[in-house]
């Protein structure tokens, strides 16, 4: 089995969790997780895509990046 660091996430399609996080989300829109972060911090991500800081690491909602990214929900 390889580990999330190796870059083998399962399809974006099949995650059914509510919320997946920073590093998932750059794999997922191919943006580095600092990239994502720094958004967060100044409030410069997509409309309808707003994180939630649970101790001090950030939640993405996983059906608003699902919608953004035009993926089947």
């Amino acid at each position: 089995m390889t580990s999330k660091s190796d870059g083998a996430f399962p399809p974006l399609e099949s995650i059914n969790k509510p919320y997946l996080t920073t590093d998932e989300l750059a794999y997922y829109t191919n943006l580095r997780p600092q990239t994502w972060r720094m958004k967060a911090c100044y409030s410069q991500q997509p409309e309808g895509l707003r994180p939630l800081r649970i101790c001090g690491k950030l939640a993405w909602p996983t059906e608003a990046v699902k919608h953004w990214l035009g993926v089947a929900i």
